[in-house]
């Protein structure tokens, strides 16, 4: 407990500053008395100014925050069900069907309506998003009837990630039937992306996930005994089938909604529990949920801010950024862990 309340305020403050900063960095340089004012709600010199804070870096802020901390719970969620510290928010395929229900949509519009999806603005989000929220969905209630059918995680694990080699398939020969702008427009949307959230996308993502986030955190008590295995676990009184259901169905959830709206964003879920178990040398989830909600928050900012860090034209891909950071976060960890084994 002495270890865990400073690490935490330390996170936090470090979340904030990395908010902060997000708000001051961009192509556009401005001053930082102009944006408090404009966060005040008081008038800006300038109208464009305005318009970059409120309709482009504090949604991406915003997003960062919700999709950090979503991803990172999800994480954490999936590796303690099936017991693989190498699980993650794609370990079942619920990413993969969300970008085959956006490949369908974007691949197959321009061939089938004769409208390319990629031209049609604001409206062509919109549907990217219901497609990858049905595909998501579709894939984990496929997932949800093969659990209640097959005994072990194991088994499940690898249904799971069959079912994502199907979906890449099935992607795959959309891709090569499809126009070029067409794969173009599915490609950046698989980069993954912060800002493409804004308005009332941005008020409906940041209540899902303030609804759906704490909810997860209802499960705690129950992803504690799991960590015990089935055997202790049915011998506490704890129904393992239900439980892990209620796992696994909280966890793809928060990938599907987070897939929906900024794309497959990478290592963030796989990254962020290896680094919270380590910093606080605990395997209490009571400790480990808000620790992973905070840290996948901090460093979904972190990974925003290098994406645009003045230099470069526009802005990096977050999936490139989040693989060069979180790879080597999990790199560190289980060396760490191996170092320590071999001194006991």
């Amino acid at each position: 407990m002495r270890r865990t309340l400073p690490l935490m305020l330390l996170m936090v403050v470090a979340g904030i500053v990395l908010a902060i900063v997000n708000l001051l960095i961009g192509s556009v340089e401005i001053p930082v008395t102009d944006i408090c004012r404009i966060l005040l709600g008081d008038t800006a010199e300038s109208e464009i100014w305005s318009n970059i804070i409120w309709k482009s870096r504090f949604p991406q802020v915003l997003t960062a925050i919700a999709a950090g901390a979503g991803l990172a719970v999800s994480g954490l969620q999936m590796q303690t069900v099936f017991h693989n510290p190498l699980a993650g928010p794609s370990v079942l395929g619920i990413s993969n069907g969300a970008a085959l229900g956006v490949a369908f949509v974007v691949l197959l519009s321009g061939r089938i309506g004769g409208v390319a999806l990629s031209r049609l603005g604001y409206l062509g989000e919109a549907a990217m998003s219901v497609a990858a929220v049905a595909g998501a969905l579709a894939v984990m209630l496929l997932i949800v009837w093969v659990s209640q059918k097959v005994k072990g995680n194991v088994t499940l694990l690898i249904i799971g990630v069959m079912i994502g080699y199907l979906a890449n398939a099935v992607i795959g020969v959309l891709k090569f039937l499809s126009p070029e702008e067409d794969v173009k427009a599915f490609v950046v949307w698989g980069l993954g992306s912060f800002s493409r959230v804004s308005g009332d996308e941005m008020i409906l993502f940041s209540v899902l996930m303030g609804i759906l986030i704490p909810l997860s955190f209802l499960l705690v008590k129950s992803m504690n005994i799991l960590l015990l295995g089935d055997v202790y676990a049915v011998n506490l009184g704890l129904n393992v089938r239900r439980a892990r259901l209620l796992v696994i169905v909280s966890s793809g959830v928060l990938v599907a909604i987070v897939t929906a709206y900024c794309g497959p964003i990478m290592f963030i879920g796989l990254a962020v529990p290896h680094l919270c178990r380590a910093l606080f040398q605990t395997s209490d989830h009571r400790v480990l949920m808000p620790a992973t909600a905070v840290c996948g928050s901090v460093l979904a900012l972190a990974c925003n801010f290098i994406a645009r860090m003045p230099g470069f034209e526009g802005a990096l891909p977050v999936n490139s950024v989040t693989a060069l950071v979180g790879a080597p976060v999990v790199a560190a960890v289980i060396f760490g862990r191996r170092r320590n084994e071999v001194g006991e």
